[in-house]
């Protein structure tokens, strides 16, 4: 026998008697629970018990679910769509009857791509464009296309912009294109290229403005188009924005470009110092003529007034001269006789008969002030005919 099996001595190797008393050692309690356990599990009833035990945990489990506030939960009953639930806490069969699959409604995706097109000028540009979309029915999302729903969007959207870009010419998409975009080391070619495609026409804000209006253009039409495509598919899915992040022509024809869009910029450089040189002698030319025209006006105004008065004072004339002719007519005569010698010099002879030395003083002084000469002159004379008389 053993030493530590239980017997009346229970002796142990090194001569001593255990302690009995009424708590059961470690070894004790785990045999107390292997039994237990065996008579649960030993006979028919104890197996079922189990089998129902782990039934009931994973019908409590598996019979309901919560859809989180971002997500819709769309329920599939034996494998076939049966519902979609709203967030929040839902009951329903336990699995595999019922299957929930969660799909996040408010994230925002997005799906890049790089494509080569053709304009509608025949010209090769590039084109990498971006895609933000939502999941707008969890239904259609999962179950309404035959592949992921992100290579059909992918594809549609590359549809969708071959079909915006191919009607439109080069000049309207490479300038939508730099009206915004930083010119970096990377894309420094390509923001060149297309600010030379824009200087078309002079760059002012309104200018800025309609490049930028025509990029939102185009970016709303592929929007547009886009979301019809997704619509008939009924693919569940609600595109937010579509962007136009690089458009440059390839780098194969790059030189060519290049070449083209020099030229541009050396007729561009001969229109804006043509129209510098216009807008510098236009104002010039406009203010002479307007002067010029005043002037006319003035003298035309002048000569008719002049001609208005002489009218009316040879009415009055004739008037007075009918009433006394012999006085009017010697009136005019001494009237006229005035003007002229008012504006001739004149030489006044106090001499006698002698001899008269005539000296031009209003000339010499430069001044022709009509009298002066004469009383000069007179005061000349004088002088010499006193010389003469002096013995």
């Amino acid at each position: 026998m053993a030493w530590n099996e239980p017997g009346n001595g229970q002796r142990d190797p090194w001569g001593r008697n255990r302690q009995t008393g009424n708590k059961p050692g470690l070894e004790d309690m785990l045999k107390q629970i292997r039994n237990r356990l065996g008579k649960l599990g030993g006979g028919a009833g104890g197996i079922f018990t189990i089998v129902l035990a782990l039934l009931l945990a994973w019908l409590l489990i598996s019979s309901y679910t919560i859809v989180d506030a971002r997500q819709a939960g769309v329920v599939l009953r034996f494998g076939q769509y049966s519902r979609t639930l709203q967030p929040g806490f839902h009951l329903k069969l336990p699995a595999p009857v019922e299957t929930v699959t969660k799909v996040g409604t408010t994230e925002i995706r997005s799906v890049s791509d790089k494509v080569r097109m053709l304009t509608s000028d025949e010209n090769i540009i590039s084109v990498d464009f971006n895609v933000q979309y939502q999941v707008s029915d969890a239904r259609k999302y999962l179950f309404s296309l035959a592949g992921p729903p992100e290579d059909t969007l992918r594809q549609a959207a590359e549809a969708a912009v071959r079909t915006v870009v191919g009607a439109n010419v080069m000049d309207n998409i490479l300038t939508s294109q730099g009206a915004d975009q930083a010119a970096t080391p990377a894309s420094a070619s390509t923001a060149a290229l297309a600010t030379a495609s824009s200087v078309a026409a002079p760059v002012t804000p309104a200018l800025t403005a309609a490049a930028a209006q025509t990029r939102d253009t185009l970016q709303q039409q592929t929007r547009e188009i886009l979301q019809a495509t997704l619509n008939e598919y009924d693919a569940g899915l609600l595109v937010t924005d579509v962007s136009f992040q690089n458009v440059a022509p390839p780098q194969e024809v790059k030189d060519a470009f290049d070449d083209v869009n020099a030229a541009r910029e050396d007729k561009q450089g001969t229109e804006n110092n043509a129209r510098a040189y216009a807008s510098q002698v236009v104002p010039v030319a406009r203010g002479d003529a307007s002067r010029i025209s005043a002037e006319a006006q003035g003298y035309a105004a002048q000569r008719v007034a002049i001609a208005t008065g002489d009218a009316a004072r040879f009415n009055l004339i004739l008037k007075e001269y009918k009433a006394a002719p012999d006085v009017t007519r010697r009136r005019l005569w001494l009237e006229t006789v005035e003007d002229v010698m008012s504006n001739n010099p004149k030489v006044l002879d106090g001499s006698g008969g002698r001899n008269m030395i005539y000296l031009p003083l209003d000339r010499a002084t430069g001044k022709d002030v009509p009298g002066v000469g004469a009383v000069m002159q007179s005061a000349a004379n004088d002088a010499l005919a006193g010389k003469e008389k002096q013995p």
